[in-house]
Order: C-alpha cells, then sequence, then structure tokens
C-alpha cells in the first residue's frame, strides 16, 4: 500500500533562526533601554535642581491632555462670544444711527436782586442771560459813547440782538423819549434784527405804544425775573415777526 506524500501549502516557508536579525534586534533594545534610562537620569535631575520647571510641565501635560476633551466646549464657548459680540456691535450701531433730539431748554435760574447791583453789574447780569439762553458773541459794550447799545449778542437762530439796560426804581418808569433814541440808532447804526430794551422797573404807556410801532421788545421788571427763573419768554421769542430784517429808526417798513 501506497501512502500519499503530504503537499506543502504554496508560499510556505519553515521558520529558520537568522543570528543576524537577532542580534540586531537586542543592539537596537538595548539603545532604547539606555535612551530610556539616560532620560530618566536627566529627568531626575531636572527634578532635583528645578523642581519648578517639572511642575510646570506636568500642569502642561495635563491641560493639553485636558483641553483635548473638551475642545468641543471650548469652540462652542467661542461660538457664543462671537455671537454675542456680533449682537451688541448691531445695537451700538442701532444706537449711533438713531437721530439725536436735542435737550430742551435748560431751566437754570439766575436769582439776583438787580435792584441791588450797580450799572455795569446790571449790564454783566442780562449778558449772562443771554448766554445762558444760548447767545454766542455776548459782548457788554455799555459806556460814554454806546449810543444806546450795553449789551450786543447773537441769537442761537442767528439774528443780532442788541439791548439797552435801563436800571430804574419802581417809582422811575421809562419813558417814550427813552425809547426814541433807542430806536434812532439800534437798527441803522448797531443793525440789530432784534432790539430790546430791558428795565427793572415799568414802561409808561407811550413807551410801549412807540416800541410797538418800531418792533422794540421791552422787559419790565416782572418779565425780567421770569426770564431769570426761565418760567417766561426769552427777549428775541416776543420779537415781532415783521422787524427780524430790522426796520428804520422810525419804525416804518421799507
Amino acid at each position: 500500500m501506497t501512502t500519499p506524500a503530504r503537499r506543502t501549502p504554496a508560499g510556505y516557508h519553515p521558520h529558520r533562526f537568522d543570528l543576524r536579525s537577532t542580534a540586531m534586534f537586542f543592539v537596537l533594545l538595548a539603545v532604547v533601554v539606555c535612551a530610556l534610562g539616560a532620560a530618566a537620569r536627566m529627568v531626575a535631575g531636572a527634578v532635583e535642581r528645578r523642581p519648578g520647571w517639572v511642575f510646570v510641565l506636568v500642569v502642561l501635560g495635563v491641560a493639553v491632555f485636558g483641553g483635548l476633551g473638551r475642545r468641543w466646549r471650548v469652540g462652542r464657548a467661542a461660538r457664543r462670544a462671537a455671537a454675542a459680540l456680533d449682537e451688541a456691535a448691531r445695537q451700538a450701531a442701532d444706537v449711533l444711527e438713531a437721530p439725536v433730539t436735542p435737550p430742551p431748554r435748560a431751566a437754570v435760574e439766575i436769582t439776583t436782586d438787580y435792584d441791588a447791583l450797580t450799572p455795569d453789574e446790571f449790564e454783566g447780569a442780562v449778558a449772562a442771560l443771554c448766554e445762558r439762553d444760548g447767545c454766542s458773541a455776548v459782548e457788554v459794550v455799555g459806556g460814554a459813547g454806546d449810543l444806546g447799545a450795553d449789551v450786543v449778542a447773537v441769537t442761537p437762530d442767528g439774528r443780532r440782538i442788541v439791548v439797552q439796560c435801563k436800571q430804574y426804581g419802581d417809582t422811575n418808569r421809562v419813558g417814550s423819549q427813552d425809547l426814541q433814541r433807542f430806536g434812532g440808532t439800534c437798527y441803522t447804526v448797531h443793525e440789530a434784527d432784534v432790539a430790546v430794551v430791558v428795565t427793572t422797573s415799568e414802561f409808561t404807556a407811550p413807551a410801549l405804544e412807540y416800541a410797538d410801532q418800531c418792533g422794540i421788545v421791552c422787559v419790565d421788571g416782572e418779565s425780567l425775573r421770569a426770564w431769570s427763573r426761565s418760567s417766561g419768554p426769552r427777549p428775541w421769542d416776543s420779537a415781532p415777526d415783521g422787524w427780524a430784517a430790522g426796520p428804520g429808526p422810525a419804525g416804518a417798513e421799507s
């Protein structure tokens, strides 16, 4: 009886002992062990000399590995922060583009006993009222040769205002002659757009009549105190409409 021969599978090679490969393996293993030993000695020396650096390295390593695990949460927080900044920028842009409403007239009261002032101080107090209520280029020009102008200024709407100050007592009222002298210079000489006479007293009836004909604003003591309290109109707000451009000295329009 013939025994069939066992066939060897194709590509099969029996394991053979290779001395050179084995020697190279052990050499590489020795090199790796030596390198690890040298690294361990270096770490031990660093720990001994500078333990703080080792602690920092450990903390950094922990932070790096922990950060890798929390990277997706950091990214989500960053996206939320970016969205919040974008919303804040849009709100700021809306505020800047919104129309600005000018503040109302400030109710600032100037409490002054006008009767107790000197003539120069009275003119300065009237100038202070003009400046408080928004006039520019305010000047006190009263004195010898002023030709009736004590205070000049430019109103908030751009008109030139000329003021004559009459600090009279209660029994001494401003008469028509005072108004006529001022009316002869306020428009032609001082080129007033708004002519005003301010007094601590009152005006006679003929003076008020002349002022009405010439477009001169009369501010008596009561009106002056209301102006000081910001509870009454400003003189240039009471100027007659037909005299804003400045009539002639006789009060007749051209």
